[in-house]
């Protein structure tokens, strides 16, 4: 950034000039009310001690001396009296509104003199608004005239600091980047340009002049960024869309054009925006400060379709929510192309484990595959954070480097919370085992059905008393039938153990979870998969502009009582299902559920073991 010339910038003198009449004009306020008197360019030293000396009156005692004519001589000026009394002591009052006290004091013998003189404090208190109010319009105008770059530019500045990132020792490369393989080669051709700009031009190919990435939080759209100034070895520019916001309107204006010229100055270079649907929000949206907003962004819009193709500036925008920009921020010639990062696939977590363990020190029986399994739907910084979690639990139990058990105590944390420190009784502790024994029973009996069973424990954690944990083989495209009907089943064979085990009228509201989770599958495959016979191929749920779906929203009311009429049907079959499973191994489920209650949690092999008859591996 270009420096600015202290000579020339005269900012600071408006301030103080606003400095000092501010604080003349509030003394002249705190003057005007206690009645204290004010300096005069006029008198000598000595009426200003004969001043000091003489008698304070109050209006009453002016009054008792007015009538018994003890007033030789008065001189009124605003609302302080000072004059002489027949025996020559001088007094000194403040007076109280009266239209008739000069008619009275005349009466009296006395001689009144009206000093109407004006001194120059009086002068500034008049022009102190008049004065400030210019000298306010002159500043902004400066800045406006200036591009930015004056006073207005430098509260820019102040307020929202552009992060610079430009020839740092450590750069961000595409080796820093993991799991997102497709986004890289997307960008990658941005690094081409940006480092052979020839190669393109002579074929008269132009490079997308803006590229937007999109996604989940902590899936690396940041990373990705940094990643391409860093392979292209070219200034970085960050700024976020909340940066353009203030109170001062034409704020987010000025702040773009400074940005914007900032990085002409420095081009070939990246100009990052991060969170850019806060300034990039469709127009025409009701919302707080919308005029403003809309000024910020138009502004936008003509910075970015006023490159030249050869200005070596990329502008890259990062946002959560791409269906909110404005479809003018998203034409050709803006930002040309958009990259849609996803959530890292199985092989995608593991080459992401791969890169941050090597800031930590893992133990010879940590299996990073089987971490990756077991952290489906986790981003980037979620697994960033696991290993995290799982190094301060390592220490905390002072051992020298992370072990498997330490990592699955930190995804348990994660998705469910920490333990539970509040004491169970012998009852619910029962019935959770047996609970708990039933999902697990069930599971087994699916294992080649769906995803296989991971670990059965009664710890509680967050809200849940206890859990059955699967992890799946690989990642999943789509689910079949089969699956579904196998993964109802399982939901339902908590709640079939408690009735088995302990009665129709002592089942517990532990089941909430399983039921809900199961009526949402149930709905879901039939009414927007088509996978029920009865209603058919048809999606009777519509997606609106948010991405919320409404249950049965454009449906008619004869269709709506099919659906659930069947989303009853089904659950009714998983609860007839799991039910005679469990019935069937009803020895074994009770097997299982007293080994949960001597040792509270049960791995794969483990369970396997006890239902199978299998060895338990080591």
């Amino acid at each position: 950034m270009q420096k600015q010339n202290p000579k020339k910038d005269k900012s600071y003198l408006f301030l103080g000039i606003f400095a000092v009449l501010f604080a003349v004009f509030i003394a002249r306020v705190i003057f005007m009310d206690t009645g204290m008197p004010m300096l005069r360019p006029r008198g000598d030293a000595t009426a200003q001690q004969t001043a000091a000396k003489a008698i304070e009156m109050n209006f009453s005692e002016l009054l008792t001396a007015s009538n018994a004519k003890q007033i030789s001589k008065i001189s009124l000026r605003d609302n302080i009296a000072t004059g002489e009394l027949n025996d020559g002591a001088k007094f000194r009052a403040v007076v109280a509104y009266d239209p008739a006290l000069l008619s009275k004091l005349a009466d009296a013998g006395a001689s009144v003199t009206l000093d109407n003189s004006k001194g120059w404090m009086d002068a500034i208190a008049t022009w102190f608004p008049i004065l400030f109010t210019v000298l306010i319009i002159i500043w902004i105008f400066r800045s406006v005239r200036g591009g930015g770059m004056g006073g207005m530019g430098r509260l820019t500045q102040q307020m929202n600091p552009t992060k610079i990132i430009a020839g740092l020792k450590k750069k961000t490369t595409f080796a820093d980047v993991a799991g997102i393989k497709t986004a890289k080669q997307e960008v990658s051709e941005v690094v081409d340009f940006l480092k052979h700009p020839d190669k393109f031009k002579k074929i008269g190919a132009r490079i997308p002049r803006g590229i937007l990435l999109s996604g989940e939080p902590g899936t690396g759209k940041t990373l990705l960024a940094r990643a391409i100034a860093g392979e292209a070895n070219v200034p970085f520019f960050a700024t976020s869309g909340s940066d353009f916001s203030g109170i001062i309107v034409g704020l987010g204006v000025a702040k773009i054009k400074e940005i914007f010229e900032m990085a002409k100055r420095n081009s070939p270079c990246i100009l990052f925006i991060d969170e850019i649907d806060a300034i990039g929000m469709s127009r025409g949206r009701s919302t707080f400060n919308d005029n403003d907003r809309e000024q910020t962004l138009n502004q936008l819009l003509i910075e970015m379709d006023g490159f030249a193709g050869d200005s070596g500036v990329i502008v890259i925008g990062a946002t959560n929510r791409p269906d909110m920009l404005d479809g003018a921020l998203l034409r050709p010639g803006r930002f040309d192309r958009q990259v849609y990062i996803e959530l890292p696939d199985m092989a995608g977590r593991r080459e992401i484990l791969d890169l941050y363990v090597k800031k930590f020190k893992m133990g010879s029986g940590v299996d990073l595959q089987q971490v990756a399994r077991g952290t489906t739907g986790f981003s980037g910084a979620d697994l960033e954070n696991l290993l995290n979690e799982s190094a301060l639990l390592a220490a905390r139990e002072n051992r020298k480097a992370i072990e498997s058990k330490d990592i699955d105590e930190a995804r348990d944390k994660i998705l469910m919370g920490p333990k539970k420190d509040r004491k169970i009784s012998a009852k619910d502790l029962k019935l959770t085992a047996y609970h708990e024994a039933g999902h697990a029973f069930v599971s087994v009996h699916y294992r080649n059905v769906t995803d296989p069973i991971h670990k059965a424990t009664i710890i509680p954690r967050g809200r849940a008393l206890g859990m059955v944990q699967r992890l799946p083989v690989d990642d999943k495209v789509s689910v079949s039938l089969s699956e579904i009907r196998a993964d109802l089943s399982i939901s339902m064979a908590g709640r079939v153990a408690e009735e088995m085990f302990f009665g129709r009228d002592n089942i517990t509201t532990g089941a909430e979870a399983d039921i809900a989770n199961a009526t949402y599958m149930a709905r879901r495959s039939i009414t927007m998969a088509g996978l029920s016979s009865k209603i058919g191929p048809v999606a009777v749920n519509q997606v609106d502009t948010f991405g919320h779906r409404h249950a049965l929203e454009n449906a008619s009311e004869k269709t709506a009582e099919s659906v659930d009429l069947e989303v009853r049907a089904w659950l009714d079959a998983a609860y007839k299902d799991a039910n005679a499973i469990v019935s069937r191994g009803r020895k074994t489920v009770q097997k299982l559920a007293e080994e949960l209650l001597k040792r509270e949690t049960l791995s794969r092999e483990e369970i396997e073991e006890i239902i199978l008859g299998k060895k338990a591996k080591k």
